[in-house]
């Protein structure tokens, strides 16, 4: 993945730079629902400041600026995990 886009997958969400589970699971060539499985069976090593869902109000407010094919086949009953940093960091440990 080139620098640019790497970049653009970057987020500024309740003052956190984040980057989005999906954009995350491409990154490390897994499936989201893949990815949130392993989070989930770790998931006190997610406190808040590693990890958080979007509300409904800020994934559909982005949702309204990225339209793409991928986001259309997302599961629409779950917002998408936001991971700070020490998250993303946490990942590689796993």
């Amino acid at each position: 993945m080139q620098i640019q886009t790497f970049q653009s997958k970057i987020h500024d969400f309740r003052g956190q730079k984040v980057i989005l589970d999906f954009d995350l699971a491409a990154l490390y060539e897994v499936e989201t629902k893949v990815l949130n499985q392993a989070v989930k069976r770790n998931i006190k090593r997610f406190p808040s400041d590693f990890m958080f869902r979007l509300t409904t109000e800020e994934w559909e407010s982005m949702r309204s600026q990225i339209v793409t094919a991928y986001q259309n086949k997302r599961n629409v009953t779950a917002t998408p995990f936001a991971f700070t940093e020490q998250g993303i960091a946490m990942i590689v440990v796993f």
